[in-house]
Order: structure tokens, then sequence, then C-alpha cells
């Protein structure tokens, strides 16, 4: 087992890739990885020029809930995204009023503010960060809203951001066929309402 007071070994690229990867929705591997390097816990990967992410910032832009529990009880910080992700308003409310402008901030990848928010479920938080000035995002954040099945978000998002409905995740799948693959027919219903194809 690595003493982690005096190793000084680097940690190499595969290694936090790994651990990266796993960070996006595999808790099994994220305990294993992390028992066996407790390093990771904060390493991030680098993707390309300014592309970086840890596995919580992973956690975050997936809607990895437990994922992103279980890393903050190991320490790491817990930052606007994950916040947002998690649906802790009060802690949300703390970081815009220290800085104003992190409305406009993005996760890993690029992504905004109101895409990681659509995870939790909390239609109102949606409304209080796009009011606030959250406005990009909000097809995406459609998307991931039906990904997790909040619907009271999902119906928020298509009354008030106009979301493209032909839109595509990097799986190449629309709104609705998320919806439909869950097996979700009262919200593939909705889209559908809305003008929502199958792709």
């Amino acid at each position: 087992m690595i003493d982690v007071t005096t190793d000084t070994t680097p940690l190499t690229g595969e290694q936090i890739r790994e651990f990266v990867i796993a960070g996006h929705g595999n808790l099994a591997a994220v305990r294993a990885l992390l028992a066996a390097e407790p390093r990771l816990l904060n390493a991030a990967n680098e993707w390309g020029p300014g592309d970086t992410e840890t596995a919580i910032q992973g956690a975050a832009h997936v809607g990895s809930r437990e994922v992103a529990e279980y890393l903050l009880a190991q320490g790491a910080p817990l930052e606007l995204m994950t916040a947002a992700m998690l649906g802790r308003r009060a802690v949300v409310e703390e970081f815009l009023a220290a800085d104003a402008a992190a409305i406009h901030s993005r996760g890993a990848h690029g992504i905004p503010l109101l895409c990681h928010a659509a995870f939790s479920g909390d239609a109102a938080l949606v409304a209080a960060l796009h009011e606030a000035g959250a406005r990009e995002g909000g097809t995406m954040a459609l998307a991931n809203a039906v990904a997790v099945g909040a619907r009271a978000v999902a119906v928020w998002l298509l009354e008030n951001v106009d979301p493209d409905l032909a839109w595509t995740n990097w799986q190449g799948r629309t709104a609705l066929d998320v919806a439909v693959a869950r097996g979700d027919e009262r919200m593939a219903d909705l889209l559908r309402a809305y003008g929502a194809e199958t792709s």
C-alpha cells in the first residue's frame, strides 16, 4: 500500500485519466482506485488545451450524485457546478453572492451552469439561476433533466428557454430518445406535446 505522506512518485496520466473517467458514474471503480491511490482525489486530467477535469467535476456534469457525494465525503472541494447539480441552493447562493460573475462560469468541457443545475430536479433553482443570468445551455439542460426524470425542471425549461428539441447529445440522442429509452412515457408525452420527435 502506498504511503501518501512520503510517496513522491508522480501520478501517471493513465492513472489520472482512469480515475476521472470513473468519476463519471462508476462509484465502485472510484472507491477502489481512491483506496489504492488517495492522491487521485483532486487530480485533474487534461483532455486538451484548456480542458481539464477532476473526477468530481466529471460527476457534476453527468449528474452522478452518488459519486459526487462520495468524493465530497473524502475531501474533494465543493464547487459551484457540483453544488448546483446536487441542488444545494444555499451553497449556490453563497457562491454567487461572493462573485456575481460566476453565474456565467462553466464547468468541465465548457458546460454551462444551467446544465448542471438541471440534474438537481429543483425547478425553482433552475429558474433563479436563469433569472440571475445563466442563459446558456438551455437545450442541454433539458436533455439532462429528461435523463434523470426531473419533470418539473423539464416543464420549466420547455416553457421558458425555447430549447432545440432536435438537438442530440454525445450519444446522438434527442431528449425524446432519452425519455423513450428510460421508459418514461409521461416525459415523452410532454416532449411530444411541444413538437419533439425521435431522431
